[in-house]
Order: structure tokens, then sequence, then C-alpha cells
């Protein structure tokens, strides 16, 4: 299938993007977004506050490996993990249904720059401080009877829109 070995992985390039992980308490969501941030070659990913971290059974359950190609770090608090990419250049993207929120069906992404994706705690979302600390919001159309998605399959969700973006840098 010609993939790449976790030491061509480390050496490719990547998509311009990293994932925030702000207090996501399910090990099999964060060993999932894992797999999805390999399979779209991103930067990095920051686990963040209660998220847990590699190396555990759990994440290794659903991340089958990625959280050995994947680049990730720890922050305790996730706004220091928020004010850390910011000063990488990075900008700061909530996936949150929050007033001004743009859908991210109509949102462009400016190619020129770096991304980073905050995605939220199951159960309460992104924390406010964090959304207000975001240069943008990103909300996910929805049409059926529930008001939100699985953690991972947002984030797979809004990682694919970037990807169909940048797949030309990578």
């Amino acid at each position: 299938m010609h993939r790449l070995s976790v030491g061509q992985f480390k050496e490719a390039s990547k998509l311009p993007v990293a994932v925030l992980l702000d207090n996501v308490r399910s090990l099999h969501n964060i060993g999932a977004v894992f797999r999805t941030a390999d399979a779209f070659r991103i930067e990095k990913l920051c686990l963040c506050g209660i998220t847990g971290t590699p190396p555990s059974a759990e994440i290794h359950k659903t991340a089958l490996g990625a959280e050995d190609s994947v680049a990730w770090q720890y922050f305790a608090d996730s706004m220091d993990a928020a004010r850390n990419l910011k000063d990488e250049g990075f900008v700061l993207a909530a996936l949150e249904q929050a007033e001004g929120s743009v859908m991210l069906d109509a949102w462009q992404p400016d190619t020129s720059v770096k991304y980073a994706l905050v995605i939220g705690n199951e159960v309460h979302g992104v924390d406010q401080r964090l959304v207000d600390e975001c240069d943008v919001c990103l909300e996910i159309p929805q049409a059926g009877t529930k008001h939100s998605l699985n953690v991972s399959v947002a984030t797979g969700i809004a990682l694919w829109e970037f990807f169909k973006c940048f797949c030309g840098r990578i």
C-alpha cells in the first residue's frame, strides 16, 4: 500500500496544522485523534489538562501505533498550549458551536499560514477562555436531532477540510 514507515513519517513534510485537545477525557477518542492525525500527517498534537497521554493501552487500542509517529506534547494548562502555538506562528481555530462561528463548509483557510485546531471536552466543549483566545471559531453544519458530534469524528471531519486545502503542500 506504499505507506510510510514511522521513521519516514517523522522526516516527511507535514500538513501545517496542529491539534490541541482541551481536557478530552476518553482515551479511545484520544487514540482515534492520534490515528487521524497520522492519516493527515499533521505537525503535532497538544494534549492538555486531563487529556491522557501515551504510553497507554487504551490510547494504543484505537491509535494502532500512531502515538509513535505523530509528534505530541503535554501541557497541564490548555492556555499555555494555546500561547505556545501562537508563539510558533499558528492561527488558532476552535471547533465549537458559538456565536459568530463560521460554518466549516463555507470557510476557506489561508494556505499561507499554519493552523491549530482546538478541540474541546466531550461534554463541555472548548473552554470559553480558549474560545476567546482563538482567531476563528469553526462549526460543522449538522441536520439531525443531535447538537454535537463525537470528538474524534468532529476532529476527523475538520482535519479532512484542512487536508483538502493544504494537500498540495505535503
